[in-house]
């Protein structure tokens, strides 16, 4: 494994990770937490040293579960989670699918849901915490800023950022924070087909000592190079919501970039994350994980050729032309 650094901090991570959504939800069609523990260990046992969650996944279970499988082995890896979304206040029958829960970002509540992530966490102190998609208004909240300021002289966190969108605060939520306030990390979607807003987020962070947290790296899978057009997900696959168009536009794409692993150099999954790690700024990449074999492949991205400036070049001209391919809109990529 190789790592990153976050600028001006000793907050090192692994230019891969582990996004916890996967196996704190079961978006992914994981539903026992017998089998998220297993995965986590062996992402460890793999080098995978950064582990990323929020206090709303599983209502909870994405911070319990990091507890569970990595507490003594705390000194050796970096846990961020999210905050802002009041699932304490709100029955669990209530929620619908992926629906959005309330936010509350008053100083009562952020206080309580900090002193809540570090008991399910079982730690006193939370490397890296995230504003939970924040809207505009959050992004507007001087009161919110100062409240994270103060926990970073209470030492109960290191740094503090935001975790964007794409459907509830993206572009222009982004924009905001990096433009007027001092945070230190930055949490969006982007890779070989979806490169906006990101394009712009890193452009207007360029200077500003913030790094970057790339996740959906391999487009929901699509960039894993497993899809073909007779893949039907779970009905407890997230994707399974997605339209038909989805899968068969994304596998058009996909063709045009099989000269990124041509000779067996790399997979197409290493590819997608070379791609990103292009990209000094990005400090690591959150690849959706739901088996060992994923973790072997991704873990090793990092010691897979890097992709070349022309590969690169190619890559952003065919992204540019949209692939020849008349744009496709229907859907969103999920909020996590």
């Amino acid at each position: 494994m190789k790592f990153r650094t976050y600028p001006n901090t000793t907050i090192t991570v692994s230019e891969v990770g582990f996004g916890v959504w996967t196996v704190g939800t079961a978006w992914w069609g994981i539903k026992d937490e017998t089998t998220g523990i297993r995965l986590l260990r062996h992402a460890l046992a793999k080098g995978i040293t950064f582990y990323d969650t929020a206090d709303t996944y599983g209502n909870g279970l994405g911070e319990t579960i990091l507890a569970k499988a990595l507490k003594d082995h705390y000194k050796d890896i970096v846990i961020a989670t999210k905050f802002g979304y009041d699932f304490y206040n709100t029955p669990p029958e209530a929620r619908k699918g992926q629906e959005e829960l309330p936010q509350d970002f008053s100083e009562t509540f952020v206080r309580f849901a900090l002193e809540q992530s570090l008991k399910r966490l079982e730690t006193d102190h939370i490397p890296i915490y995230q504003i939970h998609n924040l809207k505009m208004t959050s992004a507007a909240n001087d009161g919110l800023f100062a409240l994270l300021e103060k926990f970073k002289k209470e030492g109960k966190i290191g740094i503090y950022g935001v975790a964007l969108g794409p459907a509830i605060g993206w572009k222009d939520e982004g924009l905001r924070v990096i433009t007027e306030r001092k945070i230190s990390s930055m949490h969006m979607i982007y890779n070989l087909l979806e490169q906006k807003p990101g394009n712009e987020l890193y452009a207007a962070g360029r200077g500003k000592d913030i790094g970057y947290l790339i996740r959906v790296p391999h487009s929901s899978g699509m960039l894993e190079g497993k899809y073909t057009k007779d893949t039907v997900f779970d009905k407890n696959d997230h994707r399974s919501h997605r339209p038909k168009e989805w899968l068969t536009n994304g596998l058009k794409k996909l063709e045009q970039l099989e000269f990124l692993t041509a000779g067996g150099k790399r997979t197409m999954g290493q590819a997608a994350i070379q791609y990103i790690l292009a990209e000094p700024t990005a400090l690591s990449v959150l690849p959706n994980i739901y088996n060992e074999e994923q973790i072997n492949e991704f873990a090793a991205a990092v010691d897979a050729p890097a992709l070349t400036a022309g590969e690169i070049a190619r890559v952003n001209a065919l992204y540019e032309s949209n692939f020849g391919l008349e744009a496709y809109t229907a859907g969103a990529t999920p909020k996590n």
